[in-house]
Order: structure tokens, then sequence, then C-alpha cells
């Protein structure tokens, strides 16, 4: 694709899922100059499609895309990241050559560790942020031609490290993304949450912890929930709220999972989640084998739910002082299962696997803590 400058607010997109092509062509749809950082440009249109809930139709022309960070990312205002967990150290790395000195550079899903990874990348007097959540629900429909936005969100949440004008910048974000923002006190706020890192990993140990042989049938994720998932993810909820106490975070801005799910205990934490119409139909990861199924530990609810999850959590309560015996019984589990040594006992591990989780910087986390408690 032939690269033009433009006028105006310039953002790269790094990353070309669900989340990043509604997002290339939502926000060029609403003005804003777009480059996509990708590792496939040839198979991107110049134009990117997005169909919404109530069938209203958007259409974005991209300024550039390409592979290569020299290209899109020096005329770049903001960057905006769209990668899992495990991708983003190293595509910072790759970046940071080309960043220019004022650029804004952020996640649009936090919790996997954007803040740690970027400030042990950029620096700390880098200007950062970070959404608690992604701010659509994304599907793609074709890649690098159309997707569908397939919910918006009633609020998004931001947070922010080394920016001085954060109101006009979260009214920026309003206008793009065309959703209300509310900007949260400290990037903690948003890299810790109750979400997937404990969700997925709970279940995961309920249903594979005595698995030795093949399922029979996939079981479904959510719908076929237990009383066993519930517990253990009220148990590792409960540890976890502990470093929320600790840290001072407001709980309306985290809230336990009990009072997200407008549930009292066990069972009514197992009807609610078993039904969640958005859950229903969600199977559990598993691949084919002979003689019917097994965990597939390739799946993301593996690969970045727990070393870019879990994992984490466990690091910032670590710093902290706080014993998390359910959340180390789930990660010992986890490690035998893959072969990885992630913690001895109730304690991270030195190890190689532990210090290759780009996440897991102790200096960066000890960074954020001792800028939030003093």
């Amino acid at each position: 694709m032939e690269c033009g400058k433009g006028d105006g607010m310039k953002i790269c997109i790094v990353g070309g899922g669900n989340v990043g092509t509604v997002l290339a062509g939502f926000v060029a749809s609403r003005g804003y100059g777009v480059n996509v950082l990708t590792d496939h440009p040839v198979s991107w249109s110049s134009k990117v499609d997005v169909t919404d809930p109530d069938g209203k139709h958007f259409s974005g022309r991209l300024d550039c895309v390409s592979a290569d960070p020299a290209v899109v990312i020096p005329d770049a205002d903001m960057v905006l990241v769209c990668l899992p967990g495990p991708a983003i150290h190293d595509k910072l790395v790759a970046i940071k050559p080309w960043l220019r000195h004022d650029a804004l550079v952020g996640s649009v899903f936090s919790c996997t560790g954007f803040f740690i990874m970027a400030i042990n990348v950029l620096g700390s007097d880098a200007r950062l942020f970070g959404l608690q959540r992604v701010p659509f629900i994304s599907r793609l429909e074709s890649y690098g031609h159309s997707a569908h936005l397939l919910g918006y969100r009633n609020c998004i949440k931001v947070a922010f490290s080394g920016v001085d004008d954060r109101d006009g910048i979260s009214s920026m974000f309003a206008d793009m993304f065309a959703t209300p923002v509310s900007v949260l006190a400290h990037p903690l706020e948003v890299t810790l949450t109750n979400s997937n890192p404990i969700l997925h990993p709970s279940r995961l140990y309920a249903m594979f912890k005595d698995c030795d042989a093949p399922f029979k049938e996939v079981p479904a994720f959510y719908s076929d929930w237990t009383d066993e998932s519930s517990e253990l993810l009220i148990a590792c909820d409960s540890e976890f709220q502990l470093a929320v106490r600790r840290l001072g975070i407001a709980p309306d801005h985290i809230p336990s999972l009990l009072d997200y799910y407008e549930s009292t205990d066990t069972p009514s934490l197992t009807r609610k989640i078993r039904s969640i119409a958005a859950f229903k139909g969600i199977p559990a990861p598993m691949k084919k084998v002979e003689g019917g199924y097994m965990p597939d530990y390739d799946n993301r609810y593996f690969t970045e739910d727990f070393p870019y999850g879990m994992m984490l959590i466990k690091m910032v309560c670590s710093r902290l002082g706080i014993a998390t015996p359910t959340i180390d019984m789930i990660i010992r589990w986890f490690q035998e299962r893959v072969g990885k040594h992630y913690i001895d006992g109730d304690t991270i591990a030195d190890s190689p696997d532990a210090r290759a989780v780009a996440c897991l910087d102790a200096a960066s986390i000890d960074y954020l803590i001792s800028s939030m408690i003093h």
C-alpha cells in the first residue's frame, strides 16, 4: 500500500486481529488518520468496513499498512497496541527506535501487564495509557477488509502514566471511540483484574485437574460451570482482593466477583455464570485426539491467562507480602501439566521460565506499587 501522510491526529494500530481491525475501520471513519502495523500487510485492503449491532456501517480509509515499524510509527501521535500479552514486550522493543518522544503509547487491554512491560522497555517517563477493557466487542469477517462491532461499552475506563493532559486526552478518546470515558487514578487499576486472569485458570483447574484420559465430548466452558469452579474462583478472588485493598484501590473500581455477578455464595454464582447469554456456546479449550478430546495447552486460555494473568497477580501479591494458597495450587498444577517452572512452593521461582515472562519484571512492578502507596 502506498502510504499517505495526511493531516491531523495520526493513530498507529499495532495488531490486526479482531479488535485491531474494528478499531482501524471505526477510528478512521471518524476522521482520524490511521496506520496499521501488522505481520500480514499484503492481506489488508486500503479500506476497512465495520458493521455494528444496529446495522450501522462504518467505512474507514487507512493511510498506511506495513510490517515495518520504520514506515508506520514515526508519524504516529498515538500508538494503540492490540496484541495478546505474550506478544507485547517484543513489539514494544521493535517500535521503540521509531517512536517520537511525545507520542502516546497505550494498550486496549491492560491486564496482561502492558504498563509493566512498557515502563521496562520505554522508561518511566514515557507517555503511556491503558484501557481496562477493550472498547468494543469485535469479530473479524474478512481479514484486513471487514469486521463486526458486536457491542459497545457503557463507559471506557482508562489509566495514564507520564501524561499531564489526562482530561484532554480522555475527551479525545471519547470522540474516537464514540463512548464516554472515565479516568482511573493509577495504572494498577487497569493492570489488576479479576476477570480472565482468575476466571479462566480457576475453571480450567476444576475441569482438567484429574484429566489423564480423553473426554468423550467437549464440555461447555461456561454453560456447564460447576460449584467447584465457583468455589475456586471465589477463593482466588478473595486472595486477589487482599492486594486491591492493600493498594487502596476503590472497591467500585475493582469489585469482588460476587458483587460483579450479583451473587451471594457458591450456588448463586454458578447459576449466574451458567445463565449469561453471551457465554453460551463457548467450548472448553480442547483438541481432538485418538479416543476423544484432551486439553489444548496451546490455547490462549493457557498461554496467556496463566503466565500473563494469574502469574502477574501472584507477582504483585508476592511484592506486597500477601499469601495466595489457592492461586499457588492452580499455578503448580499448570506448570506440571505444561512442563514449566514458575513457582517453588509458594514462591516465584528464579528460573528461566519465570524470567521469560516479560510482565513479571520486579523493578517495574515495584515502581508502580511505590507510586501508588507513597
